[in-house]
């Protein structure tokens, strides 16, 4: 699914668009966020692909939703 990452005062969100959904980031597995996963208040936990570190936020990604 199509992931848009960015950085707001709260921290880290995401926004799904299919699911007219924004999220904050409440945990990361990579410091850097790129090339694992994520999760997010609403429960749900998001693959996101390797990036490089200095990568510009806002970006839409491809993410894929772990079952949890």
């Amino acid at each position: 699914m199509k992931v848009m990452m960015r950085k707001t005062a709260a921290g880290l969100s995401a926004y799904v668009a299919k699911k007219d959904l924004e999220e904050t980031v409440v945990e990361m597995e990579k410091p850097g966020m790129w090339g694992g996963w994520v999760r997010l208040a609403n429960g749900w936990v998001l693959e996101l692909p390797d990036m490089a570190a200095e990568t510009r936020l806002p970006v839409t990604v491809e993410a894929r939703k772990r079952a949890e």
